[in-house]
């Protein structure tokens, strides 16, 4: 009886081997499908902030343009503003 037992045992070790690399399997490709699709968020949120950022210079551009007094007071109350936040 203790021979059956002893030769049950390295079957249940190379299970639970076989079942600890599944398991890592599984978790390595979870990680890296979560780490390509960060990287993908990552890329489109960038080329959302290009769009953003050329459509603010754009827009300065115009309103210099057009309203230059108006834009540097505007500019003025931004660098006040931002120089409280800074000293605070």
């Amino acid at each position: 009886m203790a021979q059956s037992t002893y030769g049950r045992a390295p079957d249940q070790m190379s299970d639970l081997k076989d079942k600890a690399t599944d398991q890592f399997s599984r978790l390595a490709e979870r990680a890296e499908d979560t780490a390509n699709r960060m990287a993908q968020q990552g890329h489109e949120a960038g080329k959302r902030m290009q769009e953003v950022a050329g459509n603010f210079k754009g827009a300065l551009d115009r309103s210099i343009k057009d309203q230059p007094m108006a834009t540097l007071a505007g500019a003025a109350i931004v660098g006040f503003v931002l120089g409280a936040l800074w000293k605070s």
